[in-house]
Order: structure tokens, then sequence, then C-alpha cells
């Protein structure tokens, strides 16, 4: 399945007069903005429901929200040559959204999103290491820099150091895996179908562990468990209709904003204050993945023949 004028699209009308680049840039912070309320809305709804329980809970509502577009235009929308792409996918992004659900309710919320930076880390060194892509000395350095970055934000052998911690780099790594399936599956299918492949998916596997840590909601919490799919759902949107239509290496700068928007949520929400080792180590990492995107982007650049480069 391709994506044609007939085929749904994120689409917002006063996205239409913009470039790509702007449209892309636009939807990445919309998304990074949501992402951190949804963060912030975990660890005040965790008082009242454990967080395997509200993976289950943000799928469950992303999905309804989802149905009005299914509906609207058939099963056969649905309709796709990749399914096995779709599977592999769901299933890293179900450990990755679990760890992560964990991970926010036991360390800052500002620690956690530096850390989750450490994705395109992870992205190079696998593509290293298991594809055997050829991987230059520059994006090895770079690598290695943004590791310091997570041993500054991390501090082994202070009190950081926690199992919430490895939580969130453990989701890093499943994100990492699943974000280079989403930018494939985005060149052929339609945003809203890899979102709503993704909730039709991860709803039944997240359901699996929430059972055994079943508690019932008190109604009071409903709306939390709302914004939790409602925000889930359009964050994912905008993120997979700015890959769609712009390079990663380009719009990532933008998804960046997620560290400022988590530590204005928590110090509003919880009264946490990032600490100086989080920004240090935060801003390491982000400049470090920055530098691999423009590297892998240069380097995927046609070079112009030198016969051409005269005629020009």
């Amino acid at each position: 399945m391709t994506v044609g004028t007939s085929v749904p699209t994120l689409r917002l009308a006063f996205l239409r007069d913009l470039s790509p680049m702007a449209k892309a840039a636009l939807l990445m912070v919309a998304g990074a903005a949501m992402f951190a309320v949804m963060n912030g809305v975990v660890r005040l709804a965790a008082d009242w429901v454990p967080p395997l329980q509200l993976a289950f809970f943000r799928c469950f509502f992303s999905l309804i929200v989802m149905l009005p577009w299914i509906a609207r235009y058939g099963i056969s929308s649905l309709k796709t040559q990749r399914i096995k792409l779709y599977s592999i996918r769901a299933g890293l992004a179900a450990v990755s959204m679990l760890c992560w659900f964990t991970a926010v309710t036991k360390i800052p919320l500002a620690e956690a999103t530096a850390l989750s930076f450490t994705g395109p880390l992870f992205a190079t060194a696998g593509a290293a290491l298991i594809l055997r892509e050829t991987v230059g000395w520059r994006r090895w350095s770079a690598v290695a820099v943004g590791f310091i970055g997570v041993l500054i934000v991390m501090r082994p052998g202070a009190a950081s150091l926690s199992t919430g911690a490895m939580l969130a780099l453990t989701s890093a790594v499943m994100a990492a895996a699943g974000m280079l399936m989403v930018k494939s599956l985005a060149r052929t299918e339609p945003a809203p179908a890899i979102v709503a492949y993704m909730m039709i998916y991860l709803t039944p596997l997240t359901l699996i562990p929430a059972l055994a840590v079943w508690v019932w909601p008190p109604l009071e919490i409903l709306p939390l468990l709302l914004v939790l799919g409602v925000f889930g759902a359009l964050a994912h949107l905008c993120l997979t209709r700015a890959l769609a239509i712009a390079d990663t290496s380009l719009v990532m700068p933008f998804d960046y904003l997620r560290l400022p928007a988590a530590a204005f949520i928590a110090y509003a929400m919880f009264a946490e204050v990032p600490t100086v080792w989080t920004w240090i180590g935060g801003a390491i990492i982000a400049l470090s993945t920055l530098y691999i995107a423009r590297r892998e982007m240069s380097l995927r650049r046609p070079r112009v023949a030198p016969d051409l480069q005269s005629a020009a």
C-alpha cells in the first residue's frame, strides 16, 4: 500500500501552506510536548494503578481513538504486505513501553527523558555489531561521547544509579530498533495505519502483564487514563508523520525539546528540580546523537562526479 491522495494521513488545515520541513518540525514539537505530558500523567496515575496496568490502559484508549479512522475507511485500509515488520515492531514496542512506564515512576522525569535520547547511539552500535554495517571512526567516537553523557546522567556509584535508570536504557534500546522499522514502514504505509496496527497489537500484548498486577482504578482517575490514550495516539501520529515527510536527521533536534518539557512538567506537578548532571549529560547525549544523524545523512547523500562538477 502506498501513500497517496486516497489514503488518509495526519493533515491539519493550517499546515497545508507550510514547507515539508516546517510541517515536520511542528509535528515533532507537538509530539514531544504530548509525550512529556503523557509521562507526567503516568507518574501521577501510578499512585492508584501499577505502571504495567497503565501501559495497557494507554494502549486500550489509544485503540479507541483510532477506531473512528478504522471504521471510516474500513478494514481494507489496514491491508498491507508488511505484516511481519508490523509484528516485530509491536513486540519491541511492548517491551519498550513496559520498561518505560516503570522507569518514569522510579526516577526523576528529566533523568528518564535524558536517558531516552540514547536510542540513536544503540541503533548505530547495533547496525555495526549486529547488521555488520560499516561505521567509521567519527560515528564510533560520537557513540563513545554519548555514552560518557549517559555515565554523567547516571553517575555510577551515586544514588541515582538505579533499576529505574536501567529500565529507561532498556526502553531506549527497544525503541531504537522500533524507530528504524517505523522509518521503513513510513515509506509505504500511512501514519494512521502504523499507529492503528501498533495499538491493535499492543493492547492484548500489554494486557498479559497487566493482569498479573490488576487493580480496579477509581473513577476519578478515568480522565488521566483517557489523557494517556489520546495523547499517546496523537503523539505517535505526529512522530510517524514527521518521519514520513522529512529526514530523521533534520527533525531529530526538535525531539530534544522533550527534556525541557519534561523538566517543566516535573517541576510544576511534582516539585522535581533536575540536577546539573542531568542537564550536562542530556546535552552531551543530544549533541552526539545529532552528530551521528548528520554524519549518516552526509554519507547517504549522492556525491557529484568530478566531471559533472566541472560542467556545472
